[in-house]
């Protein structure tokens, strides 16, 4: 592994989450949970400090106080240190460039604005994760390979299906693993292998390809004030590198999925009370979180709980089938729930039913509360899913499909 110093690690939790709708009016998206008691950033940090990166970057845009608390300086995941260590890169104005202060237009785009800082920091090699996907990646000897092989940049890549793939960049590649061509989110992709947005960078040839582009696209009349026009990094950013010879695939054992839609955020959660999630079952590498100070789960006499997951502090007195319960939920006797992930501290009252949701942090349902119904598709779709964002009370119907905004009331 190449000495401390040499490689840098960017975490990129910095998106607006839009496509999440309520459930992030109020957080950044890397912050939502997953599975009762981790957050989706853990699954970033986890893989760049079991690959022994002591030096991790979290950029921060959106939201960035509702991450802040989390993150605790790096503690949970021993990155709290004198030297090294996480360091929160959030924006700034007046440092350069127009094209390199403010928010970003996009991941690559970020890229350019923390140009000055990425070539200050010395680092040779870079990885690159997104913090919205659930993974467990050994990253080590990918980081290994990258270096010996002289790349200019690995990708670590999935197999998805092609209309997933629709969503994604999917990347084409010849049987050596080299880099052939990347289609961004297109309407027929030519493959279902997708970029997982876990990247190691040759700095020095990133830097060249954001400058280069930046030059390129200087002046150009389409674009808004502040917008290099580099966008994400499958716009022009990989297929640049593409373009040099010098790119690999290497594929990402395991499970991934990219839980940044109500829907997939649902799915990716049926996937994990079906077993069909192997990110947890690494014990060398384990997925570390902010760990909730609760006491255990209880289930009380008349509680009755199928194929669920109880995060500590859970109480259940009612019917729970198909479902994850956060830390400190209460589903009270003559309550159900099905087919949902309520976060925490929600309180589910005797008489009330919810089916196929999402419910933020705090929200409580009351008696004759109906949330939501039982979906005719077989795989979670947006539109069959109920969100409610935080502390919203709900005492009446709420169909398949609704988005309540959080502190909304419906009554009965």
């Amino acid at each position: 592994m190449p000495r401390r110093g040499e490689v840098l690690a960017l975490v990129q939790a910095g998106g607006q989450g839009s496509r999440m709708d309520v459930l992030t009016r109020e957080r950044a998206k890397p912050a939502l949970p997953y599975g009762g008691v981790h957050r989706l950033i853990d699954f970033a940090l986890s893989g760049l400090v079991h690959a022994d990166l002591a030096d991790v970057w979290v950029s921060l845009e959106y939201q960035v106080t509702s991450i802040d608390e989390y993150l605790s300086g790096g503690r949970p995941w021993s990155l709290d240190r004198n030297r090294g260590g996480v360091r929160r890169m959030v924006p700034q104005t007046g440092t350069g460039p127009a094209t390199e202060s403010g928010f970003a237009h996009g991941n690559g785009d970020l890229l350019l604005r923390m140009s000055a800082d990425l070539e200050a920091s010395g680092a040779r090699t870079l990885v690159v994760c997104s913090a919205d996907h659930v993974f467990n990646a050994d990253l080590a000897p990918v980081v290994e390979e990258h270096v010996a092989a002289g790349r200019t940049a690995t990708v670590l890549t999935s197999e998805v299906t092609r209309k997933d793939a629709s969503d994604n960049v999917v990347v084409l590649a010849r049987r050596d693993g080299t880099v052939t061509g990347v289609e961004h989110k297109p309407s027929r992709p030519s493959a279902g292998t997708v970029a997982t947005e876990i990247f190691v960078y040759d700095t020095e040839a990133l830097l060249e390809a954001l400058r280069d582009l930046r030059a390129e696209l200087a002046g150009d009349p389409d674009l808004a004030d502040g917008d290099s026009g580099i966008g994400d990094f499958g716009e022009r950013l990989l297929p640049r590198l593409v373009g040099g010879g010098r790119v690999a695939a290497v594929p990402l054992e395991g499970y991934w999925r990219d839980v940044g839609q109500p829907g997939l955020y649902l799915q990716s959660h049926r996937d994990l009370l079906a077993g069909r999630v192997d990110v947890f079952d690494h014990p060398s590498r384990p997925v570390v979180s902010h760990w909730p100070d609760r006491p255990a789960a209880r289930v009380r006499a008349t509680g009755e709980c199928h194929d669920a997951l109880l995060s500590p502090g859970a109480d259940v007195s009612g019917l729970v089938v198909g479902s994850v319960l956060g830390p400190g939920v209460v589903v009270e006797k003559g309550a159900e729930v099905h087919d949902s992930v309520l976060m925490e501290d929600c309180f589910v009252r005797a008489g009330s039913v919810v089916r196929t949701s999402v419910l933020d942090e705090r929200c409580e349902v009351a008696g004759a509360g109906r949330v939501g119904a039982e979906p005719t598709a077989r795989l979670a779709r947006d539109e069959d899913l109920v969100l409610a964002g935080r502390d919203c009370r709900i005492a009446g119907p709420v169909p398949a499909g609704a988005r309540l905004e959080p502190g909304a009331v419906v009554d009965g």
